[in-house]
């Protein structure tokens, strides 16, 4: 299997812009969100189940999930959050795996927001953290998603802090407002995930 660095960071932290930027040098990309919702994609057994669970409410009129309800749900009820990361955790683990055993490069950037909250950096070489300050997370989650701070602060609260992520990263990239050398920063990261990558081959040989 490919080396594996996760790229997390919190909400507005940026992490598709900095996924970008490694996708374009060539690295395959599994990003967790994706996986997400595909495993509830309609005439799925995971949708079906949640269907059966809420009721049709749950459903958009064109079929698919109504995401904002759902999420509503499980932020206001621990029971149901239990039962739907039971459903799900399980299915996006499965497909995850597949990804990352099908790339065929030294190493993937596998993408998860949540990857502390749900225990996961132990399935990862290395951890690179995606780094901003929680006011610019605000102001830009509440531009780009059309929310209240109010609920971008709740949504913050339930992730890991700040202070957590950069202790335990092995590798942090800077997304502050205004910054120009994203593309600068991932370029030299590259270079240094071949080269572990390579070193990790060697090792396996």
């Amino acid at each position: 299997m490919a080396y594996i660095v996760a790229l997390t960071g919190g909400i507005g932290s940026g992490k598709t812009t900095v996924a970008n930027e490694f996708a374009k040098l060539g690295i395959p990309l599994v990003d967790a969100d994706v996986i997400a919702r595909q495993v509830v994609e309609p005439g799925s057994a995971a949708l079906n189940a949640i269907l059966n669970r809420y009721g049709t409410n749950i459903i958009h009129s064109d079929g698919s999930l109504n995401r904002q309800h759902l999420r509503d749900i499980i932020f206001s009820d621990t029971t149901e959050k239990v039962w739907l990361n039971a459903l799900l955790h399980p299915l996006i683990h499965q497909k995850t795996q597949q990804q990352l055993q099908q790339a065929n490069t030294p190493y993937v950037l596998w993408i998860v927001p949540l990857l502390f909250e749900n225990n996961l950096s132990h399935l990862a070489d290395r951890v690179l953290v995606i780094d901003v300050t929680p006011e610019e997370q605000i102001s830009r989650t509440v531009h780009r998603d059309n929310v209240n701070e109010e609920q971008v602060a709740n949504i913050l609260k339930a992730q890991s802090s700040r202070e957590h992520r950069l202790a335990y990263a092995d590798d942090v990239i800077t997304n502050h407002n205004g910054e120009l050398n994203i593309s600068d920063k991932v370029a030299k990261l590259h270079k240094r995930y071949m080269t572990l990558a390579q070193q990790k081959n060697r090792k396996s040989i």
